[in-house]
């Protein structure tokens, strides 16, 4: 009976397909219709003097499309992994436990749920759609990356405030905690910490809640929409099977109607519960919804998305034939040393901050994590490139995404201590909230494993590389940090070595300036010989800033952090096994003359405005317990 029911599924399967494909339907790359029944909202002003003209890339609906074209692909991958699922589990023991494939069958789970592009009002989003694996689970489109670094939702071009953070290893977080002793932060996931995992004791699990609801992004107006549109999904049997939910809800005739319109909507009076459950219907609504996380939790822990496989990790091991290039084993031992790296991108050896000094120990974990779970202020600049700045008119709904405009300050983990603008409610005010203005700026340290996953046919993330003949390596364009101002990984590391202005110990003079992004003067090169002042001026992490590494220093450093991509075979090590690394069918891009990794990106460069005029505003720095110290003005 249990495989009959899978052949009618499969079908149904088909036809959701179709279903989702006809928004596409017609569209072409030179078309690029909108995938929604009505017109964007683009609020987004010309930038003089900017290219592209505002802070939308000009290919990206196309892009969007393609991206959607991928997420059905792999979705289709894992539900044919299903299918093939052999046996079939059943529940065994006392406590009844899944077998013998249990945990084949909730990864696979895991991955229906992330390419499931139903999980949006307008069907068109799926969590990958910002996050696929070809991008190291980070942000999909180089020139969305290049450009307004955060992603559209499903409500075309509503768009956040940060970049796509990448989800691997996101699992080894812990739940947010603040050491009493360390007087630090740890653990939560996304760049502000807010999903703490509180409730389900897994951060990245309740970070998986967070996009399905979030006005900029997916945008459901109710957690009940998941398990409404769960009901009709292909692959509810598996859901119904790994978790034994009830799917007995009486939901009101209008459920469709109302996880059909973006949350924000002004008819729905800022209520977060519009769909009229009962409070029976809404415990088992909320149990499907909690089980939906869980499942992209376990998927997030597995093979498919965190493998520690990458060549350090068979180096680690003593794997004959794998060593590390001269160039990459001194920028381990940089990374471990002068470059003071692995104080926070931990990696279980010890940080060898004196000359001379020699690591002679045993490594410590085999599986290093290369983040230290916290959180810090890199001291990076205001990006005028975010679309956030600009959304602060309200939409077609009377939704609008940003009242403060360009007086937005993003002051990442403060903020959400604060309950502010753009995050969760703080959980824990009594002890938490007075710690507000000592994490100001703050933002997650992210594992430094797969910076430099790319496409295979993009293998690199650097632009005016070349191989041994001389021809331009095509690279794929990223964003780094929180507002994904730093564009290659060059630049990131030089940004480390040289943010401050003092005098450092190999003579030079590092490039800090009291001047905004796209202000930096005359003689200068952005993000080369000038780094504009901070965003947040307080609690910069002092530890990097003027690390004295020289040119080819930082080059050897981005040589290791390129060890650290997953999916690398032994056997055959220019053949990524990561898995579904080959979905991507976009453009790589080739670095037209003078543009390298150094300047990398300095062609959307645009200026910011008068922070003068534009002070930050008074819900985020002013009328809140315990504001931050005023911010100085250049």
């Amino acid at each position: 009976m249990l495989r009959d029911t899978r052949t009618l599924l499969r079908a149904a399967f088909a036809t959701v397909l179709g279903i989702l494909s006809v928004p596409l339907a017609g569209f072409t790359e030179a078309q690029a219709q909108v995938d929604q029944p009505f017109p964007p909202y683009n609020p987004y002003p010309p930038l003089p003097g900017s290219a592209p003209p505002t802070v939308l890339p000009p290919d990206l609906q196309s892009e969007l499309l393609r991206v959607r074209r991928e997420v059905q692909t792999i979705f289709g991958r894992y539900f044919a992994e299903w299918q093939a699922l052999t046996p079939m589990p059943s529940y065994a023991g006392n406590p009844p436990i899944l077998v013998p494939n249990g945990y084949q069958a909730q990864r696979i789970l895991g991955g229906l749920l992330n390419f499931d592009e139903s999980i949006s009002p307008f069907q068109n989003v799926a969590c990958s759609s910002c996050h696929m694996p070809y991008a190291a689970f980070s942000g999909p489109i180089p020139s969305v990356n290049l450009t307004m670094v955060a992603y559209p939702g499903s409500f075309r071009y509503r768009a956040g405030k940060r970049s796509a953070q990448r989800y691997t290893y996101s699992h080894t977080f812990p739940v947010l905690n603040f050491d009493t002793t360390q007087q630090l932060f740890f653990g939560g996931n996304f760049w502000d910490g807010r999903a703490t995992g509180m409730k389900l004791q897994a951060p990245d699990a309740e970070q998986a809640q967070g996009p399905p609801v979030d006005p900029l992004e997916h945008g459901f107006a109710d957690t009940a929409c998941i398990a409404f549109r769960l009901l009709s999904a292909p692959y509810r049997q598996l859901f119904e099977l790994v978790w034994g939910v009830d799917f007995d809800i009486r939901f009101p005739a209008n459920t469709a109607e109302i996880c059909a319109i973006p949350n924000g909507a002004r008819r729905f009076g800022g209520s977060a519960t519009p769909i009229a459950l009962s409070p029976t219907d809404r415990t088992k609504a909320t149990n499907i919804y909690d089980h939906w996380g869980q499942s992209l939790s376990f998927l997030e822990r597995s093979v498919d998305v965190s493998p520690f496989n990458s060549k350090f990790d068979w180096f680690l091991k003593g794997t004959p034939g794998v060593t590390l290039t001269a160039d990459e084993m001194a920028g381990y031992q940089l990374f471990n040393g002068k470059g003071n790296c692995n104080s926070c991108h931990v990696d279980g050896r010890s940080t060898l901050l004196t000359p001379g000094q020699t690591d002679t120990g045993n490594t410590a974990s085999v599986q290093p994590l290369f983040t230290c779970h916290g959180f810090a202020n890199e001291g990076l600049p205001i990006n005028p490139r975010l679309t956030l700045y600009y959304e602060s008119t309200p939409d077609r709904f009377g939704f609008t995404p940003n009242p403060d405009g360009k007086r937005y300050r993003d002051l990442g983990i403060g903020t959400f201590l604060r309950s502010g603008p753009g995050t969760f409610p703080n959980p824990n005010q009594p002890d938490w909230l007075s710690l507000a203005p000592t994490v100001d700026g703050q933002q997650q340290v992210m594992t430094a494993r797969d910076v430099a996953l790319t496409p295979t046919q993009c293998p690199t993330t650097e632009a005016g590389q070349v191989d041994a003949n001389g021809k331009a390596i095509p690279y794929f364009q990223k964003g780094f940090f929180h507002n994904g101002y730093i564009k290659s990984l060059k630049q990131l590391v030089h940004f480390y070595n040289t943010r401050d202005s003092v005098p450092n110990p190999n003579g030079n003079t590092t490039y800090a300036f009291k001047v905004t992004s796209g202000n930096c003067p005359a003689g200068t090169v952005e993000r080369d010989t000038c780094w504009p002042q901070p965003e947040v001026l307080q609690n910069i992490d002092m530890t990097t800033g003027a690390l004295g590494l020289t040119d080819t220093e930082e080059n050897q450093i981005v040589a290791f952090l390129q060890t650290l991509t997953d999916g690398f075979d032994p056997a055959n090590p220019t053949v990524s096994t990561y898995k579904n690394i080959d979905t991507f069918t976009g453009q790589c891009s080739i670095a037209p003359p003078g543009v390298t990794a150094k300047n990398q990106g300095n062609e959307t460069l645009t200026p910011t405005w008068n922070l003068a005029q534009f002070p930050c505003a008074d819900d985020i720095c002013v009328n809140v317990p315990f504001p931050p110290p005023p911010f100085s003005i250049p």
